[in-house]
């Protein structure tokens, strides 16, 4: 199995996310250890809109995710009835959307996971050494990511939640951006992993949230029973 790693997060998001939005996780470095997919021919696949507190879209713009044909990130659906929670659940999968198309864009400083993550946050700074790791080692992803076992946790002052996730990258992979060859590897324990994203308020764009901080265990046991 090839695997990018990057050093591990130090902080748990349940216990300490106050911390994390209030800025104070910034030099927390976090760990996607998943596979990763390919580029190929693009299609239209733009972010959707994360339901404002009224039910409908917010009114500004949200940048367009157009990831490739052989990509596909796939969410469970908890159906939610708190508007604020689902708005919150769907701006933590786009910010993991983004992390995936600026692999797939190789650009570090992709816009669309600034856009879903606060300004020089740890989560930001995760984002940006996931791409840059895959970049540096030619690479871009190929497959299905598969994501569930979701959880939406308020923290005490409830302004800001924490989004759990268990992964599935069984069928996600690395693949060579020069030779667009897939790295294709049997399943094993090791493709499961445990998410944790603190997400907190937009306070310039009314029903944006975004996210704080990113822990990410890998291997995850939890996820594989």
């Amino acid at each position: 199995m090839y695997r990018i790693r990057v050093l591990p997060a130090a902080v748990s998001l349940t216990a300490a996310a106050a911390l994390l939005l209030t800025g104070c996780g910034g030099d927390d470095k976090g760990k996607d250890e998943d596979k990763i997919e390919g580029a190929g021919g693009e299609t239209k696949s733009s972010a959707p809109a994360s339901p404002s507190a009224s039910g409908e879209a917010p009114k500004f713009d949200r940048p367009k995710i157009t990831l490739p044909s052989d990509v596909q990130i796939d969410f469970e659906d908890p159906k939610l009835s708190d508007p604020q929670q689902a708005a919150a659940l769907g701006d933590a999968q786009n910010f993991i959307r983004a992390i995936r198309y600026g692999i797939v864009k190789q650009d570090p400083d992709e816009s669309a996971y600034k856009f879903y993550s606060d300004f020089q946050s740890q989560a930001q700074q995760y984002a940006k050494e996931q791409i840059k790791a895959r970049v540096d080692a030619g690479l871009t992803i190929s497959g299905e990511q598969r994501y569930f076992r979701t959880k939406v946790i308020p923290t005490k002052s409830a302004k800001s939640v924490v989004i759990n996730f268990c992964s599935d990258s069984s069928k996600y992979f690395s693949k060579e951006v020069k030779t667009e060859k897939v790295r294709r590897t049997k399943p094993s324990a090791e493709d499961f992993a445990f998410w944790e994203i603190a997400m907190s308020p937009s306070e310039g764009k009314k029903g944006l949230w975004r996210a704080a901080g990113v822990k990410v265990t890998d291997p995850s046991r939890e996820c594989r029973a």
